[in-house]
C-alpha cells in the first residue's frame, strides 16, 4: 500500500511484529495511512507443540521494512516525528547482560510449559481471577509458566539470563536501550495487577517461577509512554534520525484495539481473522468464568480489559471453501470473483438456523468461555434435505453462536457492551457482518484503515511525541469510521435458539470428545 502524502506532516510509523512477518506502516496524524511493507520471516517447530522465532531474523525484517517505507513514501527521515510498535505475546526472549539473545524465542503458540500451567489450578492466589474468576484452566502459552519451563529445563541459559522480556519489551530495548515492562504485556499475560500491588509473587512461587522478577526490569510503563529517542546503533540499521521519539508499545491484539478505537467502556473489539479476539474495556473489575480478565490498566491507565476469543473462526470457512467448494473456487477465479461471494449468494436465501444445522467452531479447540485445548468441532442436525450452502452458512452462524456465547458470560459478570467495533477479513463479508450483530443483537462499527494493530501503533507514537496530549486524544483524530451495521431485532430473536442449542451441545460430548482426543494421541 503506497500513497502520495496528503499533507507536510508530521508524520509517525508504526512496527507490528506479527506470527508471520514485520510489517511497518507510516501515517500522517489524521490518520491517512502514506506507505506500508510487509518482510516475513520463519517459525521453526523443534518438537510437537513447540515454536520458536529467531530474534536476529526480527530485527533484519524490521531493517528492510523500514527501508521499503521511506523509499515508497518518499520521505525523509528527519519527517519521521515519532515511532511505537507492537509484537505477539507471550513470545519469550532471553538476553544476557549485554543484551544479547541467549536462545530462539518461545513464541506465543508454544504449548511446552502444560505441566507448569497445570500448577496454578491449586493456587490460592488472587491473580488466578485473570484465569475465569479462579476457576479456569490457566494456559501454558502465559509467561509465568514458560519462566518455570526455562528454570526447569534449560537451567544453564536461565542463570544466564539477564532479563526475560516479552517480545515488545525486545523491540523497546533494540529501539532504544532501555529495559522496560509495557502494562499491556503484564498485566494480560504475566498476572501484573497495580490493583494487588503489582508482581503476584505468591502465585509466581506456586507454578515454579518465584525467582524470575530478578530478570524482570523495574520499570512497568503505560502504553505511549515516551521511553527514550532512538539509539544511534538502531537508526543506522533503520536508516533513521538518532534521537527520533519512541513511545512504549504492547501486544498486537490491544494495539488493533486501540487502532479501533475500543477505548471507552461500553465498546468491544472484534479482531477477525483465522481467529477471533473480543476485548474491552469497563470502569470497574470484572472477572468471571468463560472469558480473561479484567485486567488492570492493560489499555489505558484507570480502566480494565476483559478478553475472550475463539481459535478456529475464519479459518473453518476457509476449511470447507478448501475441501467441499473446489467447483466454486475454480469457476469463481476464473471469472475474477472471490469464491466467499460466491458462497454468499447461495447461502444467503437460507433462514436462521439453516435449517436445522448446527455446526460447533472448536476445530482447534477453544481458548475461551472453556480454555479447552482437546475440544473439537461438531456438526449435527444433518438430513438428506442439506447441501453444501446449508453447511457453509451453518459454520458461519456457528462462529457467531460462538461471539455471542463469550459476549453472555461477560454480560453476566456485569460488562454493559453498547456496541463491537470490528477490523480483519470477516468484514469483508456484508453478509457475514449483518449476522455478526444479528446474532449478538449489538451494532458492529467499521472503520476505515482496516490494518488496525499498525495503526494503534502509530497512535501510540502520536501520543509518545506529543502530538497530542493522550492515547484517547490521537486515537479520536486518526480513527475514522464508515459504515455502523444495526441489527436485525427479529432475527436477533429467531436466532436465540439456535444460540442455546449451540451451547447445550459442547458440554454434552465434551467427554467423549476428550476420550477419542487421547485413543487417536495414544
Amino acid at each position: 500500500m503506497t500513497t502520495s502524502p496528503r499533507s507536510d506532516g508530521p508524520f509517525v510509523m508504526g512496527i507490528d511484529f506479527g506470527t508471520e512477518s514485520c510489517r511497518v506502516a507510516i501515517f500522517d496524524i489524521a490518520g491517512t495511512p502514506v506507505t506500508f511493507a510487509a518482510t516475513p520471516y520463519r517459525t521453526h517447530h523443534p518438537r510437537s507443540g513447540w515454536a520458536e522465532q529467531s530474534p536476529h531474523d526480527w530485527w533484519e525484517a524490521l531493517s528492510a521494512s523500514t527501508a521499503q517505507c521511506l523509499t515508497a513514501s518518499g520521505l525523509q527521515p528527519e519527517q519521521i516525528a515519532g515511532i511505537s510498535y507492537d509484537a505477539t505475546t507471550m513470545t519469550v526472549v532471553a538476553m544476557d547482560a549485554s543484551g544479547r539473545e541467549l536462545r530462539p524465542a518461545i513464541m506465543w503458540m508454544d504449548v511446552r510449559a502444560v505441566a507448569q500451567a497445570k500448577r496454578a489450578e491449586a493456587s490460592a492466589s488472587v491473580a488466578r481471577r485473570y484465569n475465569g474468576d479462579g476457576t479456569g484452566p490457566a494456559s501454558p502459552e502465559w509467561y509465568p509458566f514458560k519462566a518455570a519451563w526455562l528454570r526447569e529445563n534449560e537451567p544453564d541459559t536461565y542463570r544466564a539470563t539477564k532479563y526475560l522480556i516479552d517480545a515488545p519489551d525486545w523491540i523497546n530495548y533494540r529501539l532504544t536501550g532501555e529495559w522496560t515492562v509495557n502494562i499491556n504485556s503484564a498485566a494480560h499475560r504475566m498476572y501484573y495487577d497495580r490493583d494487588e500491588g503489582g508482581w503476584p509473587e505468591d502465585f509466581y512461587a506456586d507454578v515454579g517461577a518465584g525467582d524470575v522478577f530478578e530478570k524482570l526490569p523495574e520499570r512497568v510503563l503505560d502504553l505511549g509512554t515516551p521511553v527514550a529517542g532512538l539509539t544511534a546503533g538502531a537508526a543506522r540499521d533503520l536508516g533513521l534520525v538518532p534521537g527520533t521519539p519512541v513511545a512504549q508499545g504492547g501486544a498486537d491484539a490491544w494495539a488493533g484495539q486501540i487502532g479501533l478505537n475500543v477505548l471507552q467502556p461500553g465498546r468491544m473489539a472484534l479482531i477477525t481473522g483465522s481467529s477471533h479476539v473480543l476485548s474491552g474495556q469497563s470502569d470497574k473489575a470484572l472477572s468471571g468464568r468463560g472469558f480473561f480478565g479484567a485486567y488492570t490498566d492493560g489499555v489505558l491507565p484507570g480502566q480494565y480489559t476483559v478478553e475472550g476469543g475463539q481459535v478456529s473462526t475464519g479459518s473453518v470457512l476457509k476449511w470447507f471453501k478448501d475441501n467441499f467448494a473446489k467447483d466454486v473456487t475454480a469457476a469463481a477465479e476464473a471469472a475474477g470473483r472471490n469464491p466467499y461471494d460466491v458462497l454468499n449468494e447461495r447461502s444467503r436465501h437460507l433462514p436462521p438456523g439453516s435449517e436445522g444445522l448446527i455446526v460447533n467452531e472448536y476445530f482447534q479447540g477453544n481458548r475461551t468461555p472453556y480454555t479447552d485445548g482437546q475440544a473439537r468441532g461438531i456438526i449435527w442436525g444433518l438430513s438428506l434435505h442439506h447441501g453444501p450452502e446449508h453447511l457453509y452458512r451453518a459454520i458461519q452462524e456457528g462462529v457467531c453462536y460462538g461471539t455471542e456465547h463469550i459476549l453472555r458470560s461477560m454480560r453476566t459478570a456485569g460488562l454493559q457492551l453498547e456496541e463491537m467495533v470490528a477490523c480483519g477479513g470477516a468484514t469483508n463479508s456484508a453478509d457475514w457482518m449483518q449476522m455478526h450483530a444479528d446474532v449478538t443483537g449489538v451494532p458492529i462499527a467499521i472503520t476505515q484503515v482496516g490494518d488496525a494493530a499498525v495503526l494503534g501503533s502509530c497512535i501510540l507514537a502520536a501520543a509518545g511525541a506529543g502530538l497530542f496530549d493522550s492515547v484517547q486524544a490521537a486515537a479520536d483524530a486518526m480513527v475514522h469510521r464508515t459504515d455502523v451495521v444495526e441489527p436485525d431485532r427479529d432475527r436477533h430473536e429467531e436466532y436465540a435458539y439456535f444460540v442455546d442449542a449451540y451451547i447445550d451441545s459442547y458440554p454434552q460430548l465434551r467427554e467423549k470428545i476428550h476420550q477419542v482426543q487421547a485413543h487417536i494421541s495414544d
